[in-house]
């Protein structure tokens, strides 16, 4: 049965691909060269700092922005199998989830034929669920369907062995600052506590706890709260509104930040 408590495994991985949508691209966690960094990238050096500097740990990150399922399915797992890495990490489906009339049941069966595919082809396969959106404005109505998904991707993870990076139990990401400005994705530091969580799951000695507490804030007052809220529909939803009207996604014409096994 798959288990995303701390493993006892002391294998090292040498080689590791990441596929998904934003999330795993590292939206709203961007580096000093303008590039997206993000959590699959921090977990990346996490394994690397486990094997000798002339290991040569290699890392690909073939997420896409925007991605459905489908599209992860034909564009990003084909890849993953032709690289053959020791690890994937597999985050799919969320996007598809917050769509309209989308069923969370369709989805996990399409999910699981595509770990099923994974699970034949690399090494160990590391699957993620949903985040608990009970405080995100945008999202918190789709909390059960997301928590129905979350079911199946866990039972596909029984069924296949996989270890499971829950980020629905990741409390500390509750906190608003570990989101950026959009509300939609992790700032910084949330994305830095995903890859802390993830090395967990894997039994990877870690530099900090992901749970640990955030410092207190002061209190905001009714007003303030509101202006933030008028800058964030103003700057983030009407755009996002505006592209799915006009069938446009933010990855569109957005390829993979490092589509090989290249040694970091």
């Amino acid at each position: 049965m798959a288990d995303d408590s701390r493993s006892t495994d002391k294998n090292a991985f040498g080689s590791y691909a990441a596929i998904g949508d934003s999330f795993t691209e590292g939206v709203g966690d961007p580096g000093p060269d303008g590039a997206y960094v993000g959590w699959a990238d921090r977990f990346a050096v996490l394994l690397a700092d486990r094997l000798p500097e002339d290991a040569g740990f290699r890392y690909a990150n073939l997420a896409v922005r925007g991605r459905l399922l489908d599209q992860i399915v034909a564009e990003q797992v084909p890849r993953a199998k032709e690289l053959a890495p020791d690890l994937v990490t597999f985050c799919a489906g969320g996007n598809d989830i917050i769509r309209p009339g989308t069923d969370p049941d369709d989805v996990a069966e399409r999910f699981e034929r595509a770990v099923s595919d994974l699970t034949s082809a690399v090494g160990t396969v590391m699957v993620t669920t949903g985040f608990d959106t009970r405080d995100v404005i945008l999202l918190k109505h789709l909390r059960g369907k997301i928590a129905t998904y979350n079911g199946h991707v866990r039972a596909i993870a029984d069924r296949y062995g996989c270890p499971v990076l829950d980020l629905w139990s990741l409390r500390s990401v509750q906190d608003r600052r570990a989101w950026d400005a959009d509300r939609l994705h992790l700032s910084p530091e949330g994305h830095t506590r995903v890859a802390l969580r993830a090395a967990q799951v894997l039994g990877v000695p870690v530099p900090a706890d992901p749970e640990q507490p955030w410092p207190p804030l002061p209190p905001r007052g009714a007003l303030e709260v509101r202006k933030d809220d008028i800058h964030w529909a103003r700057e983030y939803l009407v755009p996002w509104i505006g592209r799915r009207l006009r069938g446009e996604s933010s990855g569109d014409h957005v390829e993979a930040k490092r589509p090989d096994l290249i040694p970091l």
